[in-house]
């Protein structure tokens, strides 16, 4: 419901919330030991801690298991050598999570999640320019040789896939509920200048053709609204509903820039123009169906799902 309402106003302000409450502190309420739990939370919920997740890689995308990062056991902790891409909100994190194999053979066996203090001696980090999400930036972290204490594993070594794959239901869902929020944000801008527009004697909004616009952005929010409470009452009951969580990211995500092009359909040149925040909407979900897995991958988790 948060994140939903967070970017009902403002895209950016539910993507900066995400890397560090969701992506880091329900990683570590989910997965990491009492003492990591109790020395870290406390912080994230004052708001004088921020994180983010290090998963993907130029090699390694939407197979996570395929990941290069390796961790070598060293006296009382780790060398942790890699390097991540596009991870969200870094350059402001003051830990990071990340994804790292300490079992070279092994795939999914051979998964370790690391908390990983971001000013770190070998840790550095380059700024990526892109498209849209401009409030949590992309970028790109070097690993060369960073000792990570043994004491700050989230879990257990080689068994990080199963927290893994709870937290990225977990994204997941909060991708679809911010899906909602920018499909509201993009109907109600787009309706405001409707209904100001005069054309032929009336407002735009009075017409058939614009009104139809509207229905199947506001069908889209619904749809996508089910599914996300849906989903949200399936994980609170402590289910692992894969499909599920599938579903509501592809229809989430498909959704928001189905609704953002339909806005700045409806608003002409207006539209187009940097003068109006639905080209910043346009903009920042265009990496919606590309993030937190791709809406293809999930396609084809409900293909094996299906027994194909």
């Amino acid at each position: 419901v948060l994140v939903e309402a967070l970017a009902r106003h403002y895209s950016g302000a539910s993507s900066l919330y995400l890397p560090t409450v969701v992506y880091g502190g329900m990683h570590l309420q989910l997965t990491a030991g009492e003492h990591l739990r109790r020395r870290y939370l406390p912080e994230i919920c004052a708001g004088r801690l921020k994180s983010a997740f290090a998963l993907s890689e130029p090699d390694t995308g939407s197979d996570a298991s395929g990941i290069k990062t390796r961790a070598v056991r060293e006296g009382n902790g780790y060398r942790l050598s890699g390097q991540k891409l596009y991870i969200s909100a870094a350059h402001v994190a003051d830990y990071l999570m990340v994804v790292a194999k300490t079992d070279g053979e092994a795939k999914h066996k051979g998964v370790t999640l690391f908390w990983v203090d971001a000013k770190s001696a070998g840790l550095t980090m380059k700024p990526l320019e892109t498209l849209g999400r401009r409030t949590t930036h992309a970028n790109e972290i070097f690993l060369d040789g960073v000792f990570v204490p043994a004491d700050h594993v989230i879990g257990e070594e080689n068994r990080g896939w199963s927290g893994l794959m709870k937290g990225l239901n977990l994204e997941r869902l909060c991708l679809a509920a911010q899906a909602c929020g920018n499909m509201h944000f993009a109907i109600e801008y787009a309706k405001a200048f409707a209904k100001d527009r005069i054309q032929f004697g009336q407002p735009i909004s009075k017409f058939q053709a614009i009104q139809h616009k509207f229905a199947d952005m506001r069908i889209m929010l619904r749809t996508t609204q089910a599914l996300t409470y849906r989903l949200a009452d399936m994980l609170d009951a402590g289910l692992d509903p894969v499909e599920e969580t599938a579903i509501a990211k592809i229809q989430g995500t498909d959704g928001e820039f189905k609704c953002a092009h339909l806005a700045m359909e409806i608003m002409g040149g207006a539209g187009y123009t940097m003068a109006h925040d639905i080209q910043r909407l346009f903009r920042d979900v265009r990496v919606g169906s590309i993030g937190g897995g791709t809406n293809d991958i999930q396609r084809n988790t409900i293909a094996k799902m299906m027994g194909l």
